[in-house]
């Protein structure tokens, strides 16, 4: 299919499942989880889970608020944002409503000055934080000094890119979401063939669906071809990041 000829097919958004039990293992994340269910005896106050592009992070970061949730004395909040929401003036009242939060996507290009106010409101005041990112803070460049050191301390949990078991799960698992069933042999032949990373397999699944909805027929070795085929001559910078 032509880029040329594409057209844009009635589609949805598929609503993620965050349930603990719909969680995969494998040993790409077992340390990240483990750290989840180490809650409340962690060694500091603060975690930060880092790794690829649809690795599970935001999956992880509800199964820690259920856990918080289910775990402390009594009915608390958990509240979840994104770290490009936080102002000095939100830091103070994210404190105020919950002592547990989780901020995701953490990056240098965050309001810094907050985020250095948040994480000693924390610290000093008492409550816990989970982090998600990309990548581990030592990795990344703020551009002010003193948090830059703050974060440095969190211990730090890296997820791995998957092996053939977590790719194989998240495969079926994406599928599944859009309430689609494919044959092991187009399962196999996704497995053989897919570039190894969650990124990639999160817009080959997309594509396929595109594809499989474009042309009103259903997934088979031909469209998977087709897909990865479109996806690999037309990478973007930040496709397989």
């Amino acid at each position: 299919m032509n880029n040329k000829d594409r057209q844009i097919p009635l589609n949805f958004n598929p609503k993620p499942d965050y349930s603990r039990d719909d969680f995969m293992v494998s040993n790409c994340n077992l340390q990240a989880i483990r750290a989840i269910d180490s809650w409340p005896e962690w060694s500091f106050f603060a975690y930060v889970l880092y790794g690829p592009k649809g690795s599970g992070k935001s999956h992880l970061a509800h199964i820690f608020a259920d856990h918080v949730m289910n775990t402390y004395y009594k009915p608390i909040a958990v509240k979840i944002i994104n770290a490009k929401e936080i102002t000095i003036k939100k830091a103070n009242l994210l404190h105020e409503e919950s002592p547990f939060l989780v901020v995701e996507d953490l990056n240098p290009k965050v309001d810094n000055e907050a985020l250095f106010h948040l994480f000693n409101l924390y610290q000093n005041e008492g409550g816990h934080i989970l982090f998600t990112a990309e990548n581990a803070p030592a990795r990344m460049h703020f551009k002010l000094p003193d948090l830059q050191s703050r974060l440095n301390i969190i211990p730090s949990i890296a997820i791995g890119e998957p092996d053939d078991l977590m790719l194989t799960a998240l495969i079926v698992k994406l599928f599944t979401d859009r309430q689609i069933i494919i044959s092991q042999e187009v399962l196999n032949y996704i497995i053989q063939n897919m570039q190894r990373s969650f990124s990639f397999a999160l817009r080959l699944v997309e594509e396929i669906d595109f594809i499989s909805m474009a042309k009103k027929r259903a997934v088979s070795v031909t469209i998977v071809k087709e897909a990865i085929e479109y996806l690999t001559a037309n990478t973007q910078p930040d496709l397989f990041e």
